[in-house]
């Protein structure tokens, strides 16, 4: 096992009670102004966070959180039901159009007239008498 370098980091010291704190300066990009930092200041967020986190709507924030990725994963699975059903059906209607077409070909097919054009090449004529009716008497 190789050495392990010491961890180092900066330990700010202690504040005075009646010392105000320090900010550090934030970076940004032109003049000193940037969209979050406004945002920060007409919002305030600073005030509510003096004293640290509010670990007591931690619970809550969780929950609200929770049921923001439930929304949206729903939203999500809806719209993929949706995509398929339209799927579905466009898949529904070709094969409806496909069986419509096949069962007209096979009705032409089965008619006495093609029937008798098709076996004509094979020595096969129709009847020109109707059929009868043979009754055996015992």
């Amino acid at each position: 096992m190789g050495v392990m370098s010491e961890n180092k980091f900066r330990i700010e010291p202690p504040q005075k009670a009646n010392e105000p704190r320090v900010k550090p300066a934030a970076k940004a990009s032109g003049n000193g102004k940037s969209v979050f930092s406004g945002l920060e200041k007409r919002l305030k967020l600073e005030s509510y966070f003096e004293d640290g986190f509010p670990v007591q709507y931690l619970p809550k924030i969780l929950f609200v959180v929770l049921l923001s990725l439930i929304y949206i994963s729903n939203t999500h699975y809806a719209e993929k039901t949706t995509r398929q059903i339209d799927r579905a059906q466009t898949e529904v209607q070709d094969l409806r159009a496909d069986y419509t077409t096949l069962k007209s070909d096979v009705m032409f097919a089965s008619k006495q007239s093609e029937v008798a054009r098709r076996v004509k090449p094979l020595g096969l004529k129709e009847s020109l008498n109707p059929p009868f009716k043979i009754v055996v008497k015992n």
